[in-house]
């Protein structure tokens, strides 16, 4: 499924719902970072999506993880908030997302590195290599906050 994405856009469509998403800036021992190449638009991000009814934002994050990159992790804290309303989110069935997202910081318990069904890949980046990757202005802003450490962003 197609998804394009708009920040601060006036050409953006209005969106028709609002969902709650939660991410994981999950680092190894060396520092490295996890992402993922998303299959719909190409772009590296954090692994997460959208929060099922049955489960917390910390278990969706988890669940994401999982899904994404083969690696089952623990939440060792937050990342930050995210809820702007200039970033909208087109899907190719014709829902148009404002999404909020909470990015929790998390480290590796155990597994094995692949790519999930909606990556085309998934990798580890040293913090020197991510400044080249391909990624939306949103995502780089949250990897920004996760590399700064500190406290939460609340936005």
């Amino acid at each position: 499924m197609a998804r394009t994405e708009y920040y601060d856009d006036p050409a953006a469509p209005a969106p028709n719902s609002l969902v709650p998403a939660a991410t994981a800036a999950v680092f190894d021992e060396d520092g490295q970072l996890l992402l993922r190449r998303r299959a719909d638009h190409g772009l590296w991000t954090m692994p997460g999506g959208a929060v099922a009814m049955t489960e917390s934002l910390s278990q969706a994050a988890v669940r994401e993880v999982w899904e994404e990159t083969g690696y089952e992790v623990r939440i060792t804290g937050l990342v930050g908030t995210y809820t702007d309303a200039r970033h909208v989110v087109v899907h190719g069935d014709g829902e148009v997302r404002r999404q909020f997202t909470v990015c929790f910081r998390a480290q590796p318990v155990r597994g094995e590195l692949r790519a999930g069904d909606e990556s085309l890949e998934a990798a580890w980046f040293a913090q020197e290599e991510l400044g080249v990757l391909p990624m939306h202005r949103t995502q780089r802003l949250r990897v920004d906050h996760a590399l700064r450490g500190g406290k939460p962003h609340l936005g």
